[in-house]
Parts: C-alpha cells; structure tokens; sequence
C-alpha cells in the first residue's frame, strides 16, 4: 500500500478532505495522512459539513503539525495550497512531491458568510480534490 502525505498551511480544510477521499476511495491502494505546515485547531466545520454530503465523515480527524511525521516515509507528498509551495520547510523525506493547488473556500466568502452563501464553493473544492484523488493511483 502507497503512504500519501496531503501537505497544507492549516490542515483544517482541503488536505483534510483529501485525507478523507483517499481513506474511501482507493481502497487498499494508499494509505492517506495529511499535516500543515501551521495547523490550527480543529477542523472546519463547513468542510466536515460538505463532506458528510458526499457521504464521508472526516469529523474525527485532527490538525496535525508537519513535524508529527519527521520520522515517517512516504510514497507521495502532495501541496494542496500556494501557501504551503511556498511555505513548506523541504521534506527530508525521499517521497515524490507534487504540487495541485486547490481554491480555499473559506476565504472565497466574506467573514461572517451564511452557510448558503460559502457551502457552493466548498462543494466545488471538495469535487475537484475528490476528482484529483481519484487520479493518485497514475502517480504510482
């Protein structure tokens, strides 16, 4: 089984749905962690929510820092966010890296958005990781 490090900036949005994609949908074929670079404190809320939709619950999932996996090998590293190209420490690791930038949704609607307002856009975001974790398996 293929270990897959989704890398983002928090680690409370879109590498924790990739996490969640890739645990469901390559069954067997990748082992999914994903990390920040400066996570926050919990999961948003609005991501958990979209992801219940699409019928995958990522409710139990943490923010981890990138350093929790120092001693860890992967097959993959992938950036979800510019922020984390940018901003990433090198990964000591020997993993392939790639980099497929995914819009943040929560930063696509003004402070204080309703969820009718914000939720289109994070159901856009999480269709696109869903369809680009569909695709891992190409990267093997």
């Amino acid at each position: 089984m293929r270990k897959v490090l989704f890398l983002c900036t928090g680690n409370s949005c879109r590498s924790q749905m990739a996490e969640g994609w890739a645990k469901k949908l390559p069954a067997g074929k990748v082992e999914a962690f994903s990390s920040g670079t400066a996570p926050g404190d919990g999961i948003d809320t609005r991501a958990v929510k979209v992801m219940a939709e699409a019928g995958v619950d990522i409710s139990g999932q943490k923010p981890k820092h990138l350093d929790n996996f120092r001693d860890a090998e992967f097959d993959l590293v992938v950036t979800l966010c510019d922020n984390a190209r940018e901003s990433c420490p090198v990964y000591w690791g020997k993993a392939c890296k790639i980099h497929n930038g995914f819009d943040d949704p929560c930063t696509l609607t003004p402070e204080g958005s309703t969820d009718e307002e914000a939720l289109p856009h994070y159901r856009r975001v999480r269709d696109e990781i869903k369809a680009f974790v569909e695709a891992l398996p190409e990267y093997f």
